[in-house]
């Protein structure tokens, strides 16, 4: 038995051919049908050119294993839980490799009300009996249907603003050949906005490279664009559109940790007290947001899994993680790359302010270094090896996800990765811009040592 290696932590990826092809997506069909029992599943593809493909023979396991599936055709993730959902199935599949190379494609699964399938909730068993490979086929197969759920899709969108008191705003959208232009496009009748389109059309060959602006390099055309017809914001997505991320009117990038906490604002304002979920790598400027405005911060492990059960046990109304992912209640707890900036774009109308003003006075009260990355030999012990050097100066130390160590007027987070020899650090300060720096250093120093 051959060990089928695109299997990771929370999802399938992998190269193609060798790594995933239209044998292997079939077999992980019939072990999804297996594993979840579903009587009928949802499926889409993303804009990749081995797509249509994989989902074509994804279908065939499912149908062969009795199992009615609803094609929604070319879709981000977002849609997929949507689509789950809304119409009541059993289980969603959507068929994407997000920012990966062009060569690579892949699959995210979830059960019944679009809860997340990950290692510890049932993946690993659809390995197993994919590597195994030993089916019974139904007694009677399955039927393939259509399903268009995208009129419900954007309706539910625009149901996050209040549309009549939205003003024209230009902004910038850089969709980077990947899916989010057609749910720009979509939107766009609806919006009283004036949208400068880069990179619009999809195209799995990537001309302009693999959408994912938290790449510097992908990020320039957006910058340029924005400077260059004075518009009042930026956005640029991933291929599968789940993560969004933003330029102020002058071009500069925010760190998806400011959007986190405007996010949170807009949903305390508009509900009154609430909780809200947030990752442990950068806290305090959201803990501050949350609690000034009478909600409860919640603190969860990183990772779209761990949020959306915490959600789920907090009834939190807004979960956000500083790598530009954001959940919300109201969307079947799921991540969604499209709600945020019209959060954000309402936000911005109503306020009467430009982006760059809503986030600069949170900027200079916690300063933050953003994340940085260290390929290591030995993450554990560079791990134990900074907790020993803080040890006498930490007022508090946390172990929610990696190390967590507050020094009073600053902080750090240092994670492993679950998939490669790296460290991830995070640092931030009370209002001190020249402290988080030289810590960052000091720190730095300390790891490459």
């Amino acid at each position: 038995m051959q060990e089928i290696t695109c299997f990771k932590a929370y999802d399938v990826r992998g190269r193609v051919p060798d790594q995933l092809n239209e044998e292997i997506a079939r077999r992980i069909g019939r072990a999804f049908a297996e594993v979840v029992k579903p009587r009928q599943v949802v499926v889409g593809h993303d804009i990749r050119l081995s797509s249509e493909s994989i989902k074509a023979a994804v279908t065939q396991g499912l149908l062969e294993q009795g199992v009615d599936v609803y094609d929604i055709g070319l879709c981000g993730t977002e849609e997929i839980y949507f689509a789950t959902s809304h119409a009541g199935m059993d289980g969603g599949i959507a068929i994407t490799a997000s920012h990966n190379p062009k060569d690579y494609n892949g699959m995210k699964f979830v059960r019944e009300e679009s809860r997340p399938i990950s290692g510890d909730t049932g993946l690993f068993d659809i390995k197993a009996l994919t590597e195994r490979d030993e089916f019974t086929p139904a007694a009677k197969p399955g039927q393939l249907h259509t399903l268009d759920t995208s009129e419900a899709y954007v309706q539910h969108l625009l149901s996050y603003v209040d549309v009549a008191s939205l003003k024209p705003l230009k902004i910038v959208v850089d969709a980077g050949n990947g899916g989010a232009g057609r749910v720009v496009d979509l939107l766009e009748p609806h919006l009283p906005f004036e949208f400068i389109k880069l990179h619009h059309e999809a195209d799995g060959h990537f001309p302009n490279g693999v959408p994912n602006p938290l790449l510097p390099e992908n990020r320039t055309a957006a910058i340029a664009a924005v400077k260059q017809h004075g518009a009042d914001m930026g956005l640029g997505w991933d291929g599968d559109f789940d993560r969004c991320f933003f330029f102020d009117e002058r071009g500069d990038f925010i760190e998806g940790y400011y959007v986190v906490g405007l996010l949170a604002e807009a949903f305390l304002k508009k509900q009154g007290p609430a909780r809200i979920v947030h990752d442990p790598r950068l806290t305090w400027n959201t803990i501050d947001i949350v609690t000034s405005n009478g909600g409860e911060a919640i603190e969860s492990k990183t990772g779209h899994a761990f949020i959306k059960e915490r959600m789920r046990l907090e009834n939190a109304v807004y979960g956000g993680e500083m790598s530009a992912h954001h959940y919300f209640r109201d969307f079947a707890y799921c991540d969604s790359g499209m709600i945020p900036w019209l959060l954000v774009a309402g936000l911005v109308c109503d306020s009467g302010q430009p982006l760059s003003e809503l986030v600069a006075q949170r900027v200079a009260a916690f300063p933050c270094s953003g994340e940085i990355n260290r390929t290591i030999e030995d993450p554990a012990g560079v791990l134990a090896k900074v907790e020993a050097a803080y040890a006498g100066q930490a007022e508090s130390v946390e172990r929610v996800d990696g190390l967590s160590m507050s020094m009073g007027d600053w902080r750090f987070n240092l994670r492993m990765s679950n998939t490669e020899p790296v460290v991830r650090l995070n640092v931030e300060s009370r209002g001190d811009h020249a402290l988080m720096e030289s810590k960052t250093a000091e720190l730095l120093a300390l790891i490459d040592a």
